[in-house]
C-alpha cells in the first residue's frame, strides 16, 4: 500500500506541473491554478504517507 501509493503521488504531482506549465503557456489562469492545487493535494498526500511510515518504525 504505502509504495504504491506514494508512486500515485508522484505521478500526480507530476501531472499537475505539467498542467500548471501548460496554463502559463496559454495564458489560461484556470488550468494553471488547476495545477498548482493537484500539486497541493499531492503533496499533502505525500506528507501523510510520511507520517504512517514514521509510526511504522
Amino acid at each position: 500500500m504505502g509504495a504504491d501509493d506514494k508512486l500515485k503521488n508522484t505521478a500526480e504531482k507530476a501531472k499537475g506541473q505539467a498542467k500548471e506549465a501548460l496554463g502559463k503557456v496559454t495564458d489560461d489562469e484556470k488550468t494553471e491554478t488547476e495545477g498548482k492545487a493537484e500539486q497541493s493535494k499531492s503533496d499533502l498526500k505525500q506528507a501523510g504517507e510520511k507520517v504512517k511510515d514514521a509510526f511504522k518504525r
